[in-house]
């Protein structure tokens, strides 16, 4: 993937050596080095992540909430995966906060360190045979630590991507964040794959915590990865003493829109990756059919998100965006009657094709959100927007769309139509927001002087 503008990924600089943000060492700037601090180790996070949202969907409504029926159970599951989305935001204000007055370093490391930490503790769990309600409350608290750390670790993964990147390679390095994505996802649904191969009296005794524990170990590959990185120097005199209200402040139009972008995105990739599997469960699949769907859906995920952001370098952010939450809009309603064909050639293409179209925006939106803000706020700003439509949009989506099939009589037009409608909302907040592909990085968060 290069064209014959490109820079050389080992002769680039960083960006603005004059800039309050951190500054880092010549050594950060090749594309492998920045994929393995930013992309793998985001890759490691979500993996966390996935596995959590995946066992809500097969064995947490058994495990921890059986009181209800199992659809019922699923939708509870689900609300309590949602949960961790609350304190999403509060930990990109947080973590966002401090990654602008002291460098990214140290709170990569320590998103990285509490994500692990609680994905372990998950898998030694007790369950509400065991203790009851102490069970679901013990796995919420976990999942709320969970939400912080994911909170602050998406903004600083693209910005450590964008902020080394060539100048005209910053989407493509930005997408670094959205390909780790697609590896955590593409790992996690693989490993909760191969324990759905055993009987399901061995998965929901102790199979399904193999991938928790598995995942706090692997926790331990990034953070050697992070440990790394260089060291980074911050001008703390002329930084903002709170760099959220600056930017506020500053960019109050971006920040909406942001949240916006956010907002939409969030609610299709998370009706996407995860009620897709309760779906395919419901029309009659087994469960390690309705995972092979899903590991084929994030393998061309983690193919296509570093394509659509260099294609986004070429001809464009807005353009692949918003192409690509269109497309996703009308497809999905094709989407389920794919899958309801019970040909399983059939469902994986449409696995397939809807996570190339979830790539879309997600392969752009790591620089393009970044490149509205100003040098000296960027972490706080695209922390606290991004994760608070996150946890508007995607700590609600699975949920909502569980809602609506039970309310459509167990049909899928209902599911469809707010995909639709979060895929306008989307492609309105990017058309709002402005183009940034060939702006320099020095003069990303300023005035235009001329429409770009």
């Amino acid at each position: 993937m290069s064209h014959t503008q490109s820079s050389p990924a080992s002769t680039a600089t960083p960006q603005d050596p004059s800039n309050n943000a951190p500054k880092l060492g010549a050594q950060a700037t090749t594309a492998v080095r920045t994929f393995f601090i930013s992309g793998f180790g985001t890759a490691l996070e979500f993996y966390d992540f996935i596995v959590y949202g995946l066992a809500a969907a097969l064995v947490f409504p058994t495990l921890f909430f059986p009181a209800a029926d199992r659809l019922t159970g699923t939708l509870v599951a689900f609300a309590a995966f949602g949960a961790g989305f609350i304190v999403r935001p509060l930990g990109g204000i947080v973590v966002g906060h401090f990654g602008d007055r002291i460098g990214r370093k140290s709170m990569l490391i320590m998103t990285l360190l509490l994500m692990g930490g609680s994905t372990f503790l998950i898998g030694c769990l007790p369950t509400y045979q065991n203790v009851g309600l102490l069970a679901p409350v013990l796995l919420v608290i976990l999942r709320l630590v969970q939400g912080f750390a994911a909170g602050g670790e998406w903004g600083g993964s693209s910005l450590f991507g964008i902020e080394n990147s060539p100048e005209n390679r910053r989407g493509l390095w930005g997408s670094f964040t959205s390909t780790g994505i697609g590896i955590g996802s593409l790992f996690g649904t693989g490993v909760f794959t191969l324990m759905t191969l055993l009987p399901e009296s061995e998965l929901t005794a102790w199979a399904w915590r193999v991938p928790f524990l598995l995942g706090g170990l692997l926790v331990l590959v990034g953070i050697i990865a992070r440990s790394r990185m260089p060291h980074e120097s911050v001008n703390k005199e002329q930084a903002p003493r709170v760099p959220l209200l600056a930017a506020i402040r500053k960019h109050p139009k971006q920040m909406l829109l942001a949240i916006g972008v956010a907002f939409g995105y969030n609610t299709i990739a998370y009706i996407g990756s995860l009620f897709t599997v309760t779906y395919t469960e419901e029309r009659g699949y087994t469960d390690t059919q309705s995972l092979l769907f899903q590991v084929a859906g994030s393998f061309a995920f983690m193919l296509a998100a570093p394509f659509m952001g260099l294609l986004s370098d070429r001809i464009g952010r807005k353009k692949v965006i918003a192409g690509g939450a269109v497309i996703y809009a009308v497809f999905f309603f094709l989407f389920f009657p794919l899958v309801d064909g019970q040909i399983v050639f059939l469902s994986t293409l449409a696995f397939i094709l809807v996570n190339v179209f979830m790539a879309m925006p997600q392969g752009c939106i790591p620089a393009f959100l970044g490149e509205q803000f100003s040098k000296e706020s960027r972490y706080s700003s695209i922390s606290a927007t991004y994760q608070t439509g996150a946890a508007l949009g995607g700590g609600t989506a699975a949920s909502i769309a569980t809602a609506l099939f039970i309310a459509f009589n167990h049909g899928s037009l209902g599911i469809a139509l707010y995909s639709g409608l979060a895929c306008l909302v989307l492609v309105l907040c990017v058309l709002g927001l402005r183009e940034t592909y060939k702006v320099p990085t020095a003069e990303l968060g300023e005035t235009p002087r001329a429409t770009v």
